[in-house]
């Protein structure tokens, strides 16, 4: 099957897989059935092999993800996470006035190190979400200052974006984070600012009476410092041997990589709580398996996908069109996985399709291929934010005992404005 047959074959597999995922059924079996499938229409299976071949051993992604992944789990087990949020929680209790952007901000911070949106939304919504209720904000109100700090991911050396557009540009992981950790925070603050003047506007920012809730803050939780600054280890650790000046003064400095920073910390983690080595090491392994199973999994068929649509001629057209209307490339860099991320709940498989796809051929529209792929990246955790079936917001409903509708509704506005801002920074 190929010539416009072949396209119409393409089409029709996208919008399937699209109302699949809305369906939210599994995005790496939807992904991978889709590319064999076009694969087979194009009588080229093999390329659908190929491509799960040849992205199963990608080193660069796989010791990233998955030694980010040991350490999430680290964490978990050493419960250093919870001092982490409980410490900024008694920071905002502190500063009434600044109490949902305080919220938002705080969530962004844990989630650099807790990656995943649904993660952190479970891990900090316990805490925050009965927190500002308690102190008269609106539930619905409460559960959006959650969500809206839920892209902090994007600055974490583990977020499978980063080292799928280092692969592309042929970069390090912190040469990707350099280039859109301004962007992450901008967008994150605008988002902030902009809920903070709606729940001006709302009224719903104090007043509020607790009626139902199920979860409330453990008031007696003892913050240990030490143990709370550890999550923050890692990340902090690869900053700073990142500095050319530091680099200079320390011969093994450069040598200090995501999973050098990722192991030091965990091993830290162990040693600083006292917990049992032998337990806390096969966590740490659990967690390497959950990253390949889970992420390196979606960037797999993510590939397998791409490939089917290479196949039809599909990926062709779509690249030829954009060499000829080049003004269109930041728009769909932007609103393409935004809006998916807001139909599907998802914006990494989205993202990763898009970069795997067209950010490849980012030079040939006479832009930078970080640039454009970190666009993508963002664009698509924004969309997810705004999205009423997105995992994260669906666990914060359930926390304030709302319809997450309810939350969409808050957070879309703002990160619209934030993707506007994005796009005018990175490209």
């Amino acid at each position: 099957m190929s010539g416009l047959l072949g396209l119409l074959f393409g089409v029709l597999c996208i919008i399937f897989a699209v109302a699949l995922l809305i369906l939210k059924k599994d995005t790496k079996t939807v992904l991978l059935g889709a590319g064999i499938i076009m694969c087979i229409a194009a009588l080229k299976p093999l390329d659908a092999f190929d491509a799960f071949k040849d992205n199963m051993i990608q080193t660069g992604l796989i010791t990233s993800v998955c030694s980010v992944m040991g350490f999430s789990f680290v964490m978990k087990i050493t419960q250093v996470d919870k001092h982490l949020v409980h410490s900024l929680a008694k920071i905002l209790v502190k500063i009434r006035p600044l109490l949902i952007p305080g919220v938002i901000i705080s969530t962004f911070i844990v989630n650099i190190s807790l990656n995943s949106a649904s993660g952190v939304t479970a891990a900090v919504g316990t805490i925050f979400i009965p927190l500002l209720i308690s102190m008269g904000v609106k539930p619905a109100m409460a559960a959006s200052a959650v969500i809206l700090g839920t892209w902090g991911s994007m600055l974490s050396p583990g977020l499978d974006h980063q080292s799928v557009i280092s692969q592309i540009a042929n970069v390090e992981v912190i040469d990707v984070i350099k280039v859109h950790a301004k962007t992450d925070i901008i967008a994150m603050l605008i988002a902030a600012t902009y809920l903070t003047i709606l729940a001006k506007i709302l009224n719903e920012d104090k007043g509020y009476q607790i009626e139902n809730i199920e979860s409330k803050e453990d008031t007696e939780f003892k913050v240990n410092l030490f143990y709370a600054v550890l999550p923050l280890l890692p990340v902090i650790m690869l900053i700073i041997f990142n500095i050319e000046s530091v680099q200079k003064n320390i011969s093994w400095a450069s040598r200090i990589g995501v999973p050098h920073a990722m192991l030091i910390g965990s091993i830290l983690c162990i040693f600083a709580t006292k917990t049992n080595i032998q337990k806390a090491t096969n966590e740490f392994f659990n967690g390497m398996g959950k990253g390949y199973a889970d992420i390196i999994g979606i960037i797999i068929s993510a590939a397998v996908f791409v490939s089917g649509m290479k196949a039809l001629g599909l990926l062709d057209f779509f690249i030829n069109t954009l060499k000829t209307s080049t003004h269109l490339v930041p728009l769909a860099a932007t609103y393409g996985p935004f809006l998916l991320g807001v139909i599907t709940g998802s914006g990494d498989s989205s993202a990763i399709v898009f970069n795997q796809s067209v950010t490849v051929h980012a030079e040939s529209f006479g832009y930078e291929i970080v640039n454009m792929g970190s666009l993508a990246a963002l664009a698509g955790a924004l969309g997810r934010a705004a999205s009423p079936i997105a995992g994260a917001t669906i666990i914060a409903a359930g926390i304030a005992n709302i319809s997450p509708f309810e939350i969409a509704k808050r957070t879309g506005p703002g990160v619209f404005i934030a993707s506007i801002f994005a796009m005018i920074m990175l490209i």
